[in-house]
């Protein structure tokens, strides 16, 4: 499994012949024009979103030296809308002792008192590899200010050390919730291959103490990276302040594997009197878990919108291309589009959806309605700009019976956290079925030698139910050989008794970003077509079953480009 990673595991891998090269040039062709990135360089982890005095602040990890890991600075920048973004200085630097050789992740918290704190990493040494990791504080200069442009780290820093924890493990605390008047937060480490989400306490946020056992740990994990944790309601939609502990709720704990470069998540219960997070009966809590994403994402964070009552999470998609290229074109790595995310009505799952300011980039539409798709179909989406577009789509089906046979010995064949990735790598869109594969084909080229297929495929299995299988595949998207080109793959836990499914994709240049069934499956892929470039690119939707499918409905809308003062 761990192969299928090494292309896309540039997070903390050192080149140093590289952090320095400045981006003398920004080539567009790939570049994304609705995504959150700054206007060159590296970028990584969203850290520490929030919602202050009318502004929404974004933080992330940045290098503003060059197209590489390294040099990472807390980048800041401003939205009153979450879409158009208005950059300011790094709020965090490495400057004092206590983060000289790197100011890592972190979280904000609001306090009591309606100020903002941000709790980070940072690297006191270079030994051992990534670094010394100690955990600081920062505060701004000036409440009053909006912006919040300049940040103080205090001289009493750091506030937690190392004492029985991994000195080179030990990083990335969270949004602070309070339990009996006391703050707590989690910091993400490891002990060998066990997991751990060790839990702290404070009754002034200065001055912290290890609790005797961890939020939650489990065995065979490894590193656990940019920990979240935060309640959600089982009473509807909105969003809830990190620090609602009770009520008609339940806790998701969330972790970036490093060993897998994924997000993996479970919904629990937070016992307040024991102090421990406890998944669901029935939650995977391994690498075959839920995740966040089933294609690139990783590192992602959540935070509460007091004003929309919503959750949002951000979440970063590195580049699937190489180091030289990065370089080459002087910018590397995107924020996603921040989502919305709640609780599925079944409680099993989350369900995530585009914060809907992104429709203001709507322009002109194109639409299709009861479109019938034979076996072997291919219509086209044209008459707007396919390489940068915002598609929502209803397919339909008369019925099931067609659906073909579920082959369960791909349950003997491939491990569980690798089974969908796999059936879509062997079963691709050229072989046909039953139902399915049928859905989009994005950035496609004239001659259809390279295309992105976005699909499904849906399965009878041995007991009567149906399977339904969703696909993003990267191997067809590009002649250049040297880029990573994954298939992605992930079930989606759908009723098919109503015989249709949705599928929105947000397609933008080197980036296909999908959401199945209303959210309750999400998959990004990075694609670096040679071909189906800009006004060059095309987009179909396809049939490749032998039963009907029907686009009972089909809205495609060019995106504009936000404003990046």
């Amino acid at each position: 499994m761990l192969n299928d990673f090494k292309r896309i595991m540039a997070f903390h891998k050192v080149s140093k012949h590289l952090q320095h090269i400045n981006a003398f040039q920004v080539l567009e062709d790939h570049k994304p024009a609705y995504h959150f990135q700054p206007k060159h360089h590296w970028i990584n982890d969203p850290n520490a979103p929030m919602y202050y005095k009318g502004l929404y602040h974004l933080f992330y990890q940045h290098n503003p030296k060059g197209s590489v890991w390294g040099n990472i600075v807390w980048a800041h920048s401003v939205s009153k809308d979450l879409i158009n973004w208005t950059p300011l200085d790094p709020a965090i630097e490495p400057t004092k002792p206590f983060d000289k050789f790197g100011c890592w992740s972190g979280s904000a918290t609001i306090l009591t008192d309606n100020k903002p704190i941000i709790l980070y990493t940072g690297m006191t040494k270079e030994k051992p590899e990534p670094g010394y990791q100690v955990q600081n504080y920062a505060i701004p200069e000036n409440y009053s200010d909006p912006y919040l442009t300049k940040w103080i780290k205090p001289d009493s820093n750091p506030i937690i050390k190392p004492t029985k924890e991994n000195v080179s493990a030990f990083r990335d605390p969270t949004t602070a919730w309070k339990i009996n008047d006391q703050w707590e937060m989690t910091i993400g480490s490891k002990v060998d291959m066990l997991g751990i989400s060790y839990l702290y306490r404070s009754k002034d946020f200065i001055n912290w103490t290890l609790v005797d056992h961890p939020l939650h740990q489990k065995e065979n994990e490894g590193m656990w990276e940019c920990p979240d944790f935060y309640p959600v309601s089982t009473k509807g939609e909105k969003g809830l302040d990190t620090t609602v502990i009770d009520g008609d709720i339940k806790h998701v704990f969330k972790v970036s594997l490093d060993l897998t470069k994924y997000d993996y998540y479970t919904i629990g219960k937070y016992d307040t009197k024991q102090d421990k997070y406890i998944p669901d009966k029935g939650m995977v809590d391994s690498w075959a878990g839920l995740r966040y994403d089933w294609g690139n994402f990783y590192a992602s964070k959540t935070f509460f919108d007091p004003v929309k009552k919503r959750r949002i999470i951000w979440g970063w998609a590195n580049e699937s291309s190489t180091e030289d290229e990065n370089v080459k074109k002087g910018w590397a790595g995107i924020l996603l589009i921040p989502r919305t995310v709640w609780l599925d009505p079944s409680g099993k799952q989350l369900l995530q959806w585009p914060v809907v300011e992104l429709e203001t980039l709507r322009h002109k539409n194109v639409q299709l309605t009861d479109k019938e798709l034979k076996k072997g179909d291919i219509v086209e989406v044209a008459g707007i700009n396919v390489a940068q577009v915002d598609v929502d789509v209803l397919f339909k089906f008369s019925n099931l019976d067609k659906a073909e046979e579920y082959n369960t010995e791909w349950d003997k064949t491939f491990p569980p956290e690798m089974l969908a990735k796999n059936i879509c790598q062997v079963m691709g869109t050229t072989q046909q079925g039953g139902l399915g594969p049928f859905g989009l084909l994005a950035l496609t080229s004239k001659d259809f030698k390279e295309y992105t297929p976005i699909f499904f495929r849906i399965f009878k299995t041995p007991n009567t139910k149906h399977k339904v299988l969703m696909c993003s595949d990267a191997m067809p998207s590009t002649l250049n050989l040297n880029e990573y080109r994954p298939s992605y793959g992930g079930f989606v836990d759908v009723d098919t008794t109503e015989n249709k499914i949705s599928l929105r994709s947000l397609i933008d240049h080197s980036v296909v970003e999908s959401f199945a069934a209303g959210g309750k499956t999400v998959m990004t892929s990075r694609v670096y077509p040679t071909l189906a470039i800009g006004d060059k690119a095309h987009l179909h939707v396809f049939n490749n079953g032998t039963e009907i499918v029907i686009v009972e409905r089909l809205d495609a809308w060019s995106m504009t480009k936000p404003k990046m003062n």
